[in-house]
């Protein structure tokens, strides 16, 4: 019996496979179209793109609601009465999960929380590698738990950038201005995860196969990322496979030895739009 369960949102990008394969449990996130609200994963992410294109709108992201985690917080205890369950929240300054979770988890003390102040890839890397340590360390007591989550966020580091800022214009991110002056010059700003917001820090000019693969080497000094830990690539629908390959050499050029794809669900395509890229990764330990 496993001693500690872990729980993450939709948005965190642990995809079904992960999920499976690290004992993860998921809650959904959500897409609105109008005035239909629907799980996030539970419907390919062509349609967001599809939608947009129809009306010129993009779909509303949410955060898991209250009722959200007491059913699933409620159906794991039910299939696991003597686990303890390590909820590693998506950032809690940029939605209402991690709230959500602490109403949701008022009478219900087999519940832990913790905000790990990442999205998308950044939290995904922080799941998954809190999987491999519960699987390495099947007796670790919460506390233990909570103390090694805690340091892998001080160490955890994600950016993504977008193909076009296409979205982030029609989303309200950015003005008409800095969306034409950015297509005209080929710009590619990067979305950095610092303390949980989300801020652009540098911008990067030319076709995507050159500025992918240079933002792979730059982030990687920039941060010391740890060569012999996992280097999380993320991708939207429309990345290119040209792109992906120059992006996976950079990454082995760089010295990691360890690499993992996985593709943004709806959350993220819907912010990022089609063909964005971004990584995560560990720092090393000091």
């Amino acid at each position: 019996m496993k001693k500690i369960i872990l729980v993450a949102e939709t948005g965190s990008d642990v995809n079904a496979e992960l999920a499976k394969e690290y004992g993860v449990e998921i809650v959904p996130m959500h897409v609105s179209f109008d005035n239909e609200t629907l799980d996030d994963g539970t419907f390919p992410v062509e349609r967001i793109v599809e939608y947009y294109q129809t009306t010129g709108k993009l779909p509303k992201t949410s955060g898991s609601t209250p009722g959200d985690f007491e059913t699933r917080l409620d159906e794991i205890h039910a299939k696991y009465p003597d686990a303890q369950l390590l909820y590693l929240a998506y950032s809690s300054v940029t939605t209402c999960s991690m709230q959500s979770c602490v109403i949701a988890s008022e009478d219900r003390d087999y519940v832990t929380i913790i905000d790990t102040k990442q999205v998308s890839a950044g939290q995904c890397n922080i799941v998954i590698k809190m999987a491999e340590l519960l699987q390495e360390n099947p007796d670790m007591t919460m506390d233990e738990a909570v103390a090694a989550a805690n340091e892998l966020i001080g160490r955890a580091n994600m950016c993504f950038m977008p193909d076009n800022l296409e979205f982030l214009r029609a989303g309200g991110r950015v003005s008409n201005v800095a969306f034409l002056g950015a297509k005209l010059l080929n710009l590619h700003p990067v979305i950095e995860i610092l303390d949980g917001l989300l801020m652009a820090t540098k911008k990067y000019r030319g076709k995507m196969n050159k500025v992918a693969a240079q933002l792979v080497t730059d982030f990687a000094e920039k941060y010391d990322l740890d060569r012999e830990e996992c280097l999380w690539l993320i991708s939207v629908i429309g990345f290119s496979d040209e792109v992906r390959a120059v992006v996976e050499n950079a990454a082995k050029e760089a010295g990691f030895k360890k690499i993992r794809w996985i593709q943004a669900g709806g959350v993220i395509t819907t912010h990022g739009g089609p063909a964005a890229f971004g990584l995560a990764g560990f720092s090393r330990k000091k």
